[in-house]
């Protein structure tokens, strides 16, 4: 997954920037960055000193990464990086430079010898100008090149690229990032990009036993997981008109935990740490699947579990916690489905560690058709307005079903009025009954 990054001049892109207050080539001092292997164990050394990867995907809210003990952030595409160099370096935060290799799925030709060319050509531009920037960690070259891609040459191109990093820049390691984990591939990323020091995997519901699988097919290296966090949209179960099913923000929370602990720092052999997915909040088959915070900058339960994970210590306040949510009692794996225009009711379970004062939004959305593949942007789709009838409980809704036939999903916020809030979703399928 990713965030969109479009391509443009680097001449270009350094000149807008000028203005800005970047460090000057005389004040940029790199950090060395170095990967050892001690005692059979992989280590990352940043200024000399043992650097675990405590890592958040995304560019926003950076000083709450760093209140809640992160220490790195990664990018996807040079633009990105350009942006939060400087800001990142100040708030002690290391960046895994991200370099956006063209994508055959996205239409990028490995048999264009002078697509290929160019690419190399304007990397060696980036790398030259900020390799010594000092908040540069590693370089990540590429992400999920290899989702829906038929070109092996991709990896030749990889390789190119960190060839030219090795002799551009003795400081900083590089990094190729998959979807996932394909024995194949492995052989395909060891035999044709051996300049790659690290591989990046980004894994979710598949990541605990991940480890065991990557020493299997071949590697033997050290790795990251670039992405990681609740199911993905494609592994989980489905309704009867298939659509995925999310887990509420308390069930995120309880696979972020597990993830963390059985999943990433268990292998203290080859982990060099981790970037959490995703640090931000975007639409992907819906607005709340993959965000650490709502689209009003509201945090969910998962970083409790981060804040806990990073630091040690859970915060002061905790967020809501969701149990159930149901529309007319039956709930998210009944496959519901209801009248155009009828009166359904809509109930959620919800507690409070803190004995919180908590504040109710409801919001429909018809189901998502701007589906695409590799966190490739999309658009999320327009409420729906609705009418709503009180209950003797808030945290129960009596609403009229809308008239327009088809799949929706109901989104429940709950807000604890401290800067934390639950959120589940249910679909439901409007349709006319036939009559007996």
């Amino acid at each position: 997954m990713k965030f969109i990054y479009k391509a443009f001049s680097i001449a270009a892109l350094f000149a807008f920037l000028a203005p800005f207050n970047l460090f000057s080539q005389e004040e940029m001092q790199p950090i060395k960055v170095e990967i050892r292997q001690e005692n059979g164990n992989w280590q990352v050394y940043r200024g000399g000193e043992p650097y675990y990867i405590k890592g958040v995907g995304g560019q926003v809210h950076l000083d709450k990464a760093v209140a809640y003990g992160a220490n790195s952030v990664r990018t996807w595409g040079v633009g990105e990086a350009i942006d939060i160099l400087d800001d990142a370096h100040e708030k002690g935060l290391s960046v895994l430079f991200g370099l956006w290799v063209g994508c055959e799925r996205q239409g990028f030709d490995y048999d264009d010898t002078k697509a290929v060319k160019a690419q190399l050509e304007r990397f060696t531009e980036v790398v030259k100008a900020y390799k010594d920037h000092p908040a540069i960690l590693m370089w990540g070259i590429g992400n999920e090149t290899d989702l829906f891609y038929s070109d092996f040459k991709v990896w030749n191109a990889i390789n190119d690229i960190a060839k030219m990093i090795h002799e551009e820049d003795p400081n900083h390691p590089t990094m190729t990032v998959t979807a996932g984990l394909d024995v194949a591939e492995i052989q395909l990323i060891k035999e044709r990009a051996p300049h790659i020091d690290v591989m990046g995997i980004n894994t979710y519901g598949g990541l605990i036993g991940m480890d065991k699988e990557l020493r299997a097919y071949g590697w033997d290296g050290p790795y990251a997981i670039t992405e990681w966090g609740p199911n993905g949209h494609w592994e989980v179960p489905k309704t009867s008109w298939g659509v995925p099913i999310e887990q509420t923000s308390t069930e995120k929370a309880a696979s972020y935990k597990e993830r963390y602990k059985n999943g990433i720092l268990d292998d203290k052999e080859m982990c060099v740490g981790s970037y959490v997915f995703l640090w931000g909040q975007k639409q992907e088959t819906t607005p709340t699947w993959y965000g650490l915070f709502l689209e009003d900058g509201t945090e969910t339960a998962v970083m409790d579990v981060l804040q806990e994970g990073w630091s040690g210590e859970l915060p002061d306040n905790q967020s809501p916690q969701i149990n159930n949510i149901t529309i007319n009692g039956e709930g998210r794996y009944e496959s519901v489905y209801v009248e155009p225009g009828d009166m359904a009711t809509l109930t959620v379970d919800v507690s409070d560690p803190d004995g919180d004062e908590l504040r109710y939004r409801w919001e429909i959305l018809p189901e998502s058709t701007d589906i695409k593949s590799g966190g490739d942007k999309e658009s999320k789709p327009e409420p729906v307005n609705f009418k709503t009838n009180p209950t003797s409980e808030e945290n129960s809704v009596r609403f009229r079903v809308p008239k327009k036939e088809g799949p929706y999903r109901f989104f429940a916020y709950i807000y604890d009025g401290n800067g934390n809030a639950a959120v589940a979703n249910i679909p439901f399928y409007i349709q006319m009954q036939a009559a007996d």
